[in-house]
């Protein structure tokens, strides 16, 4: 153990070591996660403004959905430009304050989306089930103060994790990933790491766990009363979007087709924006 203590140190900067040699392939991988990232950009930008130019779409559900898709253009920023970089880098490092902020980024973006779609389960939940008090629970008021705590929380909570992470002192500086994880680097710690360990796993019940209770619950309510209403013969003109809701993806890519062209007035909205602006 003295060894060990003898040996830490405060790194500043990690070794990737998932990477490997492709030679000329590198290129071709560059531009498939450029092509990627370029089309997660254009279309939960293409949402967001469509969302904000129309009055009509300043309803809860859609503010709630473009929350959604800033936090993908948030993630996506966060991981695709490194990758671009690593891959057409000879040497795989990243200086250490940087590969705290992709944690920071990387695991802010993850606890916004399950917090975003646990407010988006509520706002579906109350909007059909309860539809007589929808606009008295869920005001505009409301709808501000759940989108500020949605990103607020996860914010203060992975600045606490890196404030517990970034002063531990460490035997090594490799961490056998293609990206920076807050794990990785705590199990190159020769210091005690209790706390850290007991702040993750309570990080992980509250930022994962408890999100998903308010989801399945209202899910399962909402499921219950569209059974009920298509035995009757009644087909919601909602069913498309709550069903699609059921997938509950994090790729940045796949969220604006579940979650925003799939809803019939976004769809429209973008269809006019684009048309709008060809040249006559």
């Amino acid at each position: 153990m003295m060894m060990m203590m003898m040996n830490s140190t405060h790194v500043s900067y990690f070794t990737l070591s998932a990477y490997i040699d492709t030679g000329v392939l590198r290129y071709f991988y560059f531009l498939i996660v450029m092509s990627l990232y370029v089309l997660i950009v254009c279309s939960n930008l293409l949402l967001i403004v469509v969302i904000c130019m129309n009055r009509s779409l300043h309803e809860p559900m859609y503010l709630f959905l473009c929350s959604l898709f800033v936090n993908e253009l948030f993630g996506s920023t966060g991981l695709f430009p490194f990758l671009m970089v690593q891959i057409l880098s000879d040497v795989h490092t990243v200086a250490a304050p940087l590969c705290f902020l992709q944690i920071f980024c990387l695991f802010t973006y993850a606890t916004i989306e399950l917090l975003n779609l646990a407010v988006m389960s509520y706002d579906r939940y109350l909007a059909i089930c309860c539809p007589l008090q929808y606009k008295t629970k869920m005001s505009q008021q409301k709808v501000s103060t759940l989108i500020t705590l949605t990103w607020l929380l996860p914010v203060v909570s992975i600045l606490v994790l890196i404030s517990l992470s970034a002063p531990l002192r460490l035997c090594g500086n490799v961490i056998d990933r293609i990206y920076c994880g807050n794990y990785s680097v705590v199990k190159l710690a020769c210091s005690d790491t209790r706390v850290n360990n007991i702040y993750g796993l309570v990080y992980t019940v509250v930022s994962v766990i408890l999100p998903l209770v308010p989801i399945l619950f209202s899910y399962m309510r909402i499921l219950k009363i569209l059974l009920s209403r298509l035995e009757g013969g009644r087909m919601p003109p909602m069913l498309g979007i709550v069903l699609s809701l059921y997938f509950l993806t994090c790729q940045p890519l796949f969220t604006p087709l579940l979650y925003g062209l799939n809803v019939s007035s976004i769809r429209l909205a973008c269809g006019r924006l684009l048309v709008g602006s060809l040249p006559l």
